[in-house]
C-alpha cells in the first residue's frame, strides 16, 4: 500500500496525540515491574522443589497448569478494561490493584508455604500462585494496551521499544546478577530458603516503586478524550462483539502467531534450569549468568537504538522482520560455538581474557540486541492493531487486543515451561532440577544447545512466516492515521453546524 500526493498533504495536517519522553519512559516501568516479578518467578520451580518439597514432575505440571490459568484470566481482564471508564481512568486502577495482589501473594508464598502442613501445602501454594496470576493479569493487560492512549504518532511508538528493552535488561539482568553473584554464593546454592525470601522482598519493593512511577507517567493520558474515537459517546462493548473483531482483524491474529512462537522459544532458552546447565555446568562458572547482562548492556542498547531508527524510517513490521532474521543468523553462530568451542575457558575477567571469551561476547551482544527487538517491538505493534480496529469498525478495544495477545502468549509460555520440564525428565532430572555442581556429560551438553539455540531458531522461523501475512506496514498505518484525522475533522465541522 502506497501513499498518494493528496494523502501526503493530509498527513501534514494530522494532529497526533504526542507524548513526552519522560511519560513514555515512566510508563515503560509498568513492564519493568512485571518483568521483575517474571525474573523472580523463574526461580519458583527451584523453591517448590528444593524448599517446599514438591517433585520435579509435579512442579512441571503445576507450572504449566498455572500458566494456562493465567491465560484464561486475560479475556476477563480485557473485557473489564474495555468496559471501565471511571473517575480514576481506565488503566491506573488495574496497575495499582494488580501490583498489590502480586506483592502480597509473593510475600506469603516464599515466607510461609514450606511451613504449612504437608497435607495442605500444595493447595496453599496453588491458592497463592492463583492470586499472583490474577494480579499479574490485571497489570499485564495495561502494558499491552496503554500504548493506545500514550501516543498514536508512528514516529514515537517505536521509541517505547528502547525503554522496554532497557528495563527488561535491567530487570532480568539485574535479577540474574543479584542471584548468581550475591545470593547463591551467600546462601550456598538454591537449597536455602533465605535466598528466595531476600529475593522476594527486593522485587516487591522495586516493583512497587516502578508501578507508582508508571501510574504517574500515564496519569494525564488516562482520560476519555484519548480513548479511541473521542467524538463518540461512551461505547458499549459486549462479549459477543469480540468474535467479530477477532474474525475480521487479521493483523492482530498474525501478530499473535508471530509473537507466541517467539514467546515459546524465549520461555525455553530463559528457563532457570537452562541457565544453570549453560553457565553452571557447561561453562563451569555460574557467575557469568549475571555478569553477561551487565557487560553487554550498553552495546545491546546501541543495537536496539539502531532497530528503533529502522522502525521509524521503514515501519515497525520491517524492523521486526529484519532483526528476527538477524537473530536466526546469530543464534546459529552461537550454536556452533557451544558445540565446538571450549566454553569452559570463557572467563569474564580482564586477567583471563582469551579468544573464545571475546567471540562469545561479540555473538552474545549481537544476538541479545536482535532478541530485544523481536521481544519488544510487538508491544507497540499491538497499538497499531488497535488503531486498525478503530479504522475498520470504530470500536476502541485495547483491552481485547492486549488480552488476546496475552492469552495466547501465556498458553505458549505454559507449553514452553512444560517442554523444558519434559526434556529434563527424559535426561534424568526426574527428582531434582539441575544444579551448578553437576558434572558435564554429552547428553547435558547437546540438550543445552538444543534448548538454548535450536528451539529459538525454529520459533523465529515460524514468526517470519506469520509476518508475511501481517499487512500493517508503514504506508498502511499512515493511511489509517489520515482516516482517523479526517473523521475527527468531519465531526468537528458537524458540531459547529449544530451550534446555533
Amino acid at each position: 500500500m502506497t501513499v498518494n500526493r493528496k494523502e501526503k498533504e493530509e498527513i501534514k495536517e494530522i494532529t497526533y496525540n504526542n507524548t513526552s519522553l519522560w511519560q513514555m519512559c515512566l510508563f515503560s516501568l509498568n513492564n519493568a515491574a512485571l518483568n521483575l516479578y517474571l525474573a523472580m518467578m523463574l526461580y519458583v520451580s527451584y523453591y517448590a522443589n528444593s524448599i517446599a518439597g514438591f517433585g520435579v514432575v509435579l512442579v512441571s505440571m503445576l507450572m504449566t497448569a498455572m500458566e494456562v490459568f493465567d491465560g484464561i484470566t486475560d479475556p476477563i481482564a480485557g473485557f473489564l478494561l474495555d468496559s471501565l471508564e471511571g473517575r480514576f481512568g481506565k488503566f491506573r486502577p488495574f496497575m495499582l490493584v494488580g501490583n498489590l495482589l502480586m506483592s502480597v501473594s509473593c510475600f506469603l508464598m516464599f515466607f510461609t508455604t514450606h511451613h504449612v502442613n504437608v497435607e495442605f501445602r500444595l493447595l496453599y501454594f496453588i491458592f497463592l500462585y492463583a492470586i499472583f496470576i490474577v494480579g499479574f493479569t490485571l497489570q499485564t493487560v495495561v502494558g499491552k494496551s496503554g500504548q493506545t492512549v500514550l501516543t498514536d504518532n508512528p514516529a514515537q511508538r517505536p521509541i517505547s521499544t528502547y525503554f522496554d528493552s532497557l528495563f527488561i535488561m535491567a530487570s532480568y539482568g539485574g535479577t540474574a546478577l543479584y542471584v548468581s553473584n550475591y545470593l547463591v554464593p551467600k546462601y550456598n546454592g538454591f537449597t536455602n530458603e533465605k535466598i528466595y525470601q531476600v529475593l522476594a522482598v527486593t522485587v516487591i519493593i522495586l516493583a512497587f516503586i516502578c508501578t507508582v512511577l508508571a501510574i504517574i507517567g500515564i496519569w494525564n493520558k488516562d482520560r476519555k478524550e484519548y480513548f479511541g474515537d473521542s467524538s463518540k459517546k461512551k461505547q458499549k462493548i459486549f462479549i459477543k462483539d469480540y468474535w467479530e473483531i477477532i474474525r475480521c482483524n487479521r493483523p492482530i491474529r498474525m501478530l499473535i502467531i508471530a509473537a507466541c512462537t517467539d514467546k515459546f522459544a524465549a520461555t525455553v532458552y530463559s528457563h532457570a534450569a537452562v541457565g544453570v546447565m549453560l553457565f553452571g555446568i557447561m561453562m563451569q562458572d555460574y557467575s557469568i549468568a549475571g555478569l553477561i547482562g551487565l557487560v553487554t548492556a550498553l552495546p545491546t542498547l546501541v543495537i536496539v537504538t539502531l532497530g528503533i531508527k529502522v522502525a521509524q524510517k521503514f515501519g515497525q513490521k520491517h524492523a521486526l522482520v529484519l532483526f528476527t532474521n538477524l537473530a536466526i543468523l546469530f543464534q546459529i553462530m552461537m550454536a556452533i560455538l557451544l558445540a565446538v568451542g571450549n566454553v569452559n575457558q570463557i572467563h569474564f575477567s580482564f586477567h583471563h581474557m582469551n579468544g573464545i571469551t571475546v567471540t562469545f561476547f561479540i555473538i552474545f551482544v549481537l544476538l541479545n540486541g536482535s532478541k530485544s527487538i523481536t521481544n519488544n517491538m510487538v508491544v507497540p505493534m499491538i497499538a497499531d492493531c488497535s488503531d486498525y480496529e478503530i479504522y475498520r469498525s470504530g470500536k476502541y478495544v485495547p483491552g481485547l487486543m492486549g488480552a488476546m495477545f496475552s492469552f495466547i502468549d501465556k498458553i505458549f509460555t505454559a507449553l514452553g515451561t512444560a517442554f523444558v520440564g519434559l526434556v529434563l525428565i527424559l535426561i534424568g532430572y526426574g527428582k531434582r532440577l539441575p544444579q551448578i555442581s553437576d558434572p558435564l556429560t554429552g547428553k547435558v551438553k547437546w540438550i543445552t544447545i538444543f534448548l538454548y539455540c535450536i528451539i529459538p531458531i525454529l520459533g523465529w522461523v515460524c514468526s517470519i512466516i506469520a509476518l508475511k501475512f501481517y499487512k500493517l506496514d508503514k504506508a498502511t498505518m499512515t493511511k489509517i492515521q489520515v482516516e482517523k484525522a479526517h473523521r475527527k475533522k468531519t465531526h468537528r465541522l458537524k458540531r459547529r453546524k449544530q451550534v446555533p
